[in-house]
C-alpha cells in the first residue's frame, strides 16, 4: 500500500503544473478516494491539495531565485493562469512576493518531498478484530466541533462535561449493542479532514431503538465490517490519537484486504485518571486484494 501510495505521488513530481487528481492518484495506488484523502491526511500532517500546492510553490521559488526563465514563463509551468495569482500564492507559502525574491534573493521557505516508509519495530503490536455489523443506529446528544489531532480538544470536553450526569445515564440505557456503553462517535465533513476543520461529535449510544430521546439526534449506519484496535491503559487523549497513525502508517499497509470506508468512527473508553482503555471503531470495507 505505502509503495503504491509513494508511486501515486510520483505524479506531483513529474508534473507540478497540472490539476491535482486525486481519483487518479487514488486508483494509482489501488484504493478509494475517500481512504486515499484519509490515509495521506493522517500520514502527513496535511491534506494532499496543500502538499501538491506547497511543492509546486517549493519548486517554482527555487526556478524564481535561478532567474533564468520570466515570472510568467514560471507561473504558467507550475499551474497559475496569472502572474497575479501565481505572486498571491508564492507571497502566502514564502511571506514575499516572487518579483522581489528575485531582485534581493530572499530566504524562501520550502516543502520537503514526501516518502513514506513502514517502519517494523519488534515491541510495537496492536490487538484488533473485524467485526461485521448489521444496520444499526448511533443515538444521544450532538454538537459541532473543530477536529484536533494532537492534544486535548477542549470544545469537545466542554460539550461532553455539560450533558449532565441524567443524559449519560439515558445513553448507557439506550446501548443494547457492541460497542456497548457511551460512546464518542466523530463524522468528519472535509474529505481530507484539515486540522481544524468541523466534524460532527456524538456522545452516543450503539442500539436498535426506534424512539429517540428529546434532546438526542439519531445516526443511521449501513451494514458492514469493522476493525476494532483494543487499547489498555495509554495516555488521554495522546495515546487513543495514535491509534488513527498507526492504523494508516502499519495496519491497512499490512492488511491490503482492507480500506476504510466513509462513516462514523467510534470510541470506546473507560477512564483511570490520564489513562484510558477500550477500543477505536473504524467502518472499513474489502478491497479484493
Amino acid at each position: 500500500m505505502l509503495d503504491r501510495l509513494n508511486e501515486a505521488l510520483e505524479q506531483v513530481e513529474r508534473d507540478p503544473g497540472e490539476p491535482v487528481d486525486v481519483a487518479a492518484m487514488a486508483r494509482a495506488a489501488l484504493t478509494s478516494e475517500h481512504h486515499f484523502r484519509r490515509m495521506f491526511s493522517t500520514l502527513a500532517g496535511m491534506p494532499i491539495a496543500e502538499y501538491v500546492r506547497r511543492r509546486r510553490l517549493t519548486l517554482a521559488g527555487a526556478e524564481v531565485i535561478e532567474g533564468r526563465d520570466t515570472l510568467l514563463d514560471i507561473a504558467v509551468r507550475y499551474g497559475y493562469g496569472s502572474a497575479e495569482a501565481f505572486g498571491r500564492a508564492f507571497r502566502a507559502m514564502h511571506g514575499v512576493g516572487p518579483g522581489e525574491a528575485r531582485r534581493t534573493g530572499a530566504a524562501l521557505n520550502s516543502q520537503s518531498r514526501l516518502t513514506f516508509h513502514l517502519t517494523v519495530e519488534g515491541n510495537t503490536s496492536m490487538r484488533y478484530r473485524i467485526v461485521e455489523k448489521e444496520a444499526f443506529r448511533l443515538i444521544g446528544p450532538k454538537a459541532r466541533v473543530p477536529l484536533v489531532y494532537e492534544g486535548v480538544n477542549q470544545p469537545m470536553v466542554d460539550f461532553v462535561m455539560g450533558l449532565g450526569d441524567a443524559v449519560h445515564e439515558r445513553i448507557e440505557e439506550l446501548s443494547d449493542q457492541e460497542p456497548r456503553g457511551s460512546l464518542a462517535v466523530t463524522v468528519a465533513h472535509d474529505p481530507d479532514q484539515r486540522e481544524g476543520s468541523d466534524i460532527d461529535y456524538h456522545q452516543a449510544a450503539a442500539t436498535s431503538a426506534a424512539e429517540v430521546p428529546e434532546g438526542m439526534e439519531a445516526l443511521d449506519v449501513p451494514a458492514g465490517p469493522w476493525v476494532a484496535f483494543q487499547f489498555d491503559r495509554v495516555n488521554f487523549p495522546e495515546g487513543i490519537q495514535r491509534i488513527w497513525v498507526y492504523a494508516y502508517s502499519e495496519w491497512f499497509p499490512s492488511n491490503p484486504a482492507y480500506r476504510i470506508r466513509q462513516g462514523p468512527s467510534m470510541v470506546k473508553a473507560e477512564y483511570e485518571g490520564d489513562l484510558a482503555g477500550g477500543e477505536v471503531w473504524m467502518p472499513v470495507e474489502k478491497t479484493g486484494a
